[in-house]
């Protein structure tokens, strides 16, 4: 949405952030929050956050038009496909529900297997946190209140992003030493065993072709996955899976569920009946957002009560 100054547009948004007192407007349901995004958040798109081999990699920031009183909250997002195809863009609407919380959003897009295979995309994901971590007080962010969220193979990037050490060597390319810390994880039927799909009875066509065919390829399959590195210090995960998945293996989830609750770590696998591999029912999606938002209330990443945007 573009505003021209001294145009009507600009009066129009003038009048919906500070309508007339007669108005006694009262912003409550679906179609008033979606106007309210519109008018409140602006987006900061293609922002660099690392060039390595002459590649840039770039994320979009969704952030309040208005500076907050306080260092919101921020989703990190991880788009889907097999770490071969996709982008920021073709996900462009999930940022919507986060933004209906009260958060910021960085979108990401990384390397794909075909322009530099496994580990890169790792190395990415972890390089998006940091850049987010190291720019947090310019863009009124709090930095101690990160979220990684992803779908698929985002799923498994967001957990990467937030389970694995500095001493695992992903952070390399990363610019900058700032600490980094992620409050959850959203893990939308994410891959967390990624040598699984790499063996004959449950092999994949795209994570054979992120992994390569290298002598090593097994152990590298387990340096990328997100089951090597759960620990008592993982964030708190939230995750969501068909357990009817073709693609992802719901077993994936329930193994990264045993393993987070075994080391200690507050999580929550919350599988859909009958589900495939994103292909939920509209009734299933309300409600799994909606315990999404409960489960980051209960964390104590964003408040209980109203959308911020209505209060």
């Amino acid at each position: 949405m573009i505003f021209r100054r001294g145009g009507a547009a600009l009066t129009l948004l003038a009048l919906m952030l500070d309508p007339p007192a007669r108005a006694n407007v009262h912003p409550s349901g679906p179609l008033d929050i979606s106007v309210l995004i519109a008018t409140h958040y602006r987006v900061a798109p293609n922002q660099p956050y690392l060039m390595a081999g002459g590649w840039t990699g770039r994320l979009d920031l969704y952030l309040p038009r208005r500076p907050k009183a306080s260092p919101m909250p921020v989703a990190l997002l991880f788009h889907g496909g097999g770490w071969v195809s996709g982008s920021k863009d073709e996900i462009a609407l999930d940022v919507v529900p986060y933004l209906a919380m009260g958060m910021a959003v960085a979108n990401v897009d990384y390397r794909l297997a075909a322009t530099a295979p496994a580990p890169a995309a790792v190395q990415d994901a972890r390089c998006a946190l940091r850049w987010v971590a190291r720019h947090a007080s310019e863009y009124g962010l709090d930095s101690n209140k990160i979220v990684t969220v992803g779908s698929s193979a985002g799923g498994h990037l967001a957990l990467m992003a937030a389970f694995v050490p500095a001493s695992a060597g992903f952070d390399d390319l990363c610019p900058g030493n700032e600490p980094m810390h992620v409050a959850a994880v959203i893990n939308f039927f994410g891959v967390s065993d990624v040598d699984e799909l790499l063996q004959p009875a449950n092999a994949r066509d795209f994570a054979v072709a992120w992994i390569g065919h290298a002598p090593n390829r097994d152990e590298l399959a387990r340096r990328v996955s997100p089951l090597t590195y759960v620990s008592k210090s993982d964030p708190a995960v939230f995750s969501v899976h068909g357990d009817a998945d073709p693609i992802v293996p719901f077993e994936q989830s329930k193994r990264l569920h045993a393993a987070l609750t075994a080391a200690g770590v507050p999580n929550r696998l919350y599988p859909i009946a009958h589900g495939g591999h994103g292909e939920f029912t509209g009734d299933d999606v309300l409600l799994v957002n909606r315990a999404v938002h409960d489960f980051l209330v209960k964390r104590g990443v964003i408040r209980a009560g109203r959308s911020p945007l209505l209060q």
